[in-house]
């Protein structure tokens, strides 16, 4: 079986998609062997539409599969929700651009793990070096798939469809290529529930904002009105977990619509969800959102008075914005309005 990028999300149940997961490994031990030898050469296909066009021309996508090894030793990872999903499954990385890991996955890495490089460069020699048995890649890194390919067998887990499509893709693929299909399972369960919970949570309030806090100034989010890419991140708080936008016009862009503090006063959102960015990317001598937000207009704001001003962990959902532990993370902010 065939794993594509672009597989409905949290549609299909989940006895299902546990399923289609143990039905995706096959071995290739000869017809005579016994069953308890056939345990080599085992594969799972993973393919999406990548672009193939030139820096300067319009994209072209050709699909693309690869062969991924199952229960690969030696695992590289550059796309940071992949890194996150495979670690909370029970496997280890070996190697990762270790400045971008944070914290909370830093538990996930091989005592001896090695750095890749960055986000958008890879350490080809070191890489090649380790004789990895997969790559992962996605997002910043997805430039990097030929040369990467080349020395191992190299997917791209760039978000593609919606939020929940994606997650119940990578979940589903690394559940199989770890040979930890039951767990995947479990682990889509509960944050569909998670989800559910927190779209119940924002069912009680009207309506809200999400704006984005970087330079010391503010940045409307808006709704991703169905579109795919990365991009689009600032939308999640509307697309997935259900916030109503107080206004709907506001413009689409990768870090916002630029608002003022009297912007906040006139439309008035009972709710602000708050993604500081400049926390996220770890500026120097950034000013910190809750100062930015501290001034007389903010505090005439529906939002302010009821105590409904709720800062977003700036890395979950500007940085990863994907991955088990990391969604459970933004499940728990936003079930922070019902507190």
């Amino acid at each position: 079986m065939t794993v594509k990028l672009t597989r409905p999300l949290f549609a299909a149940p989940i006895a299902l998609v546990a399923a289609l997961a143990l039905a995706s490994c096959a071995t290739a031990g000869d017809a005579g062997t016994d069953a308890a030898e056939e345990t080599t050469d085992a594969t799972v296909s993973f393919s999406w539409d990548r672009n193939i066009a030139g820096e300067d021309e319009d994209p072209e996508y050709e699909t693309t599969t690869v062969e991924v090894p199952v229960d690969p030793e030696t695992i590289v990872v550059f796309d940071i929700a992949s890194l996150d999903t495979i670690g909370a499954l029970g496997g280890e990385i070996a190697g990762a651009p270790l400045d971008n890991v944070p914290d909370y996955l830093e538990g996930y890495l091989a005592d001896d793990a090695f750095n890749a490089g960055t986000l958008f460069e890879a350490d080809l020699i070191e890489i090649e070096a380790q004789q990895p048995d997969l790559i992962v890649i996605g997002g910043r890194s997805s430039a990097l798939w030929e040369d990467l390919n080349e020395i191992a067998p190299t997917v791209d887990l760039s978000p593609a469809g919606t939020f929940e499509e994606g997650l119940e893709t990578s979940v589903t693929f690394f559940g199989e290529v770890l040979g930890a299909e039951d767990e995947a399972a479990a682990a889509l369960e509960e944050l569909e529930a998670g989800i559910a919970e927190a779209q119940e949570a924002t069912a009680s309030v009207e309506n809200g904002l999400g704006v984005m806090v970087t330079g010391g100034e503010l940045r409307a989010l808006s709704p991703s009105g169905g579109e795919d890419g990365r991009g689009l991140r600032g939308g999640l708080i509307y697309d997935v977990f259900g916030v109503t936008p107080v206004v709907d016009d506001i413009e689409s862009a990768t870090h916002g619509e630029p608002v003022s503090f009297e912007f906040l006063l006139e439309y008035d959102p009972e709710t602000l969800w708050v993604v500081d960015r400049d926390a996220a990317t770890g500026a120097e001598d950034a000013q910190p959102a809750a100062e930015v937000l501290d001034n007389e207009i903010v505090q005439q704001t529906t939002a302010y008075q009821e105590d409904r001003i709720i800062y977003l962990d700036p890395v979950a959902w500007y940085i990863v914005f994907g991955g088990i532990d990391t969604t459970q993370l933004m499940i728990d902010d936003v079930l922070a309005i019902a507190e």
